[in-house]
């Protein structure tokens, strides 16, 4: 556990939700903290809390992968958990954490969701694969790791050894697609990514900031309805080109575009913006402008 560092990108995460996912982790273990803003609102309270903890701002919002991009800079171990600030993780993880380290022909590892039957903690790129290891996933056994395309984002091991630079992430996307984009990269290098069924976690998800104001939820849904439309058109014309890219986008352009027109007729603001937003989106994505949108709350 000594060669091990948790990363966390924060951004004005609830103190309370902080708390508890730090509390998770071994306090022999090294954590980064890297808040993507100009001020951590408490971080004394962290640091005197936790003494294998340090803190890093990054001065503006670089998003989840520009985020670790600069935690890995400050990394010094073989291996970093590339961690949510919204994830619990299970009391045997570290446990199993060791087992697994035995094994070190791997790139990435994914963690298992304990509760979650709904998302996916992984899968693969091809329909017909990825719709057959759906049907028997919660058959399997706590298999120490099974081989996969992809992971989610919010519970990552890496193996640093096997990249030749500690900048993991395509800095282009802000948010969403982050990770399928970099198992992408390690696929077509012939790259073992890894499922772990026994590093379980609990993953509240959407609960990273702190703030429930209704002014601040709403520009939040706005932040990622953008972006997600943004990153869905780049990822695609990135890994499969840009015929590819406009086909898959294509009915959601057009979508995006005749429900805003619907929504602002009958005067529904938050089905209005949905949409607006998603084909904002969209639309600077095909003009290959940049993920630009930040918001008011998220710059």
């Amino acid at each position: 556990m000594k060669n091990l560092t948790i990363i966390i990108v924060t951004f004005l995460t609830s103190k309370k939700l902080l708390d508890k996912c730090l509390s998770s982790i071994d306090r022999k273990i090294k954590i980064i903290i890297v808040e993507n803003s100009k001020k951590f609102k408490d971080k004394n309270f962290f640091l005197k809390k936790f003494p294998n903890l340090k803190i890093f701002c990054t001065g503006k919002n670089l998003g989840y992968g520009g985020g670790n991009n600069f935690g890995l800079k400050k990394t010094h171990t073989e291996y970093v958990l590339i961690l949510n600030p919204d994830v619990i993780l299970d009391k045997n993880f570290f446990l199993n954490l060791k087992e697994i380290l035995k094994n070190k022909n791997f790139s990435l590892i994914g963690c298992q969701y304990s509760y979650d039957k709904v998302y996916m903690p992984a899968g693969f790129f091809k329909q017909k694969i990825d719709q057959e290891f759906r049907k028997n996933f919660f058959k399997l056994k706590n298999k120490d790791l099974i081989k996969v395309d992809w992971i989610t984002g919010c519970a990552i091991l890496c193996n640093i050894k096997k990249f030749e630079k500690k900048k993991l992430f395509d800095e282009n996307f802000f948010l969403y697609f982050e990770e399928y984009d970099l198992c992408q990269q390690l696929k077509k290098n012939d790259k073992k990514v890894f499922l772990s069924k026994k590093l379980k976690i609990d993953h509240y998800g959407f609960k990273s900031s702190s703030s429930n104001k209704s002014d601040f939820i709403n520009e939040a849904n706005k932040l990622r309805n953008w972006h997600w439309m943004w990153s869905y058109y780049y990822y695609h014309k990135k890994n499969f080109g840009l015929s590819n890219a406009i086909l898959k986008s294509l009915s959601k352009f057009f979508k995006s575009f005749f429900k805003t027109i619907f929504y602002s007729i009958i005067f529904d603001q938050i089905n209005r913006d949905k949409y607006l937003y998603r084909f904002l989106g969209l639309f600077f994505s095909i003009l290959g402008l940049n993920s630009s949108y930040r918001g008011k709350y998220f710059k």
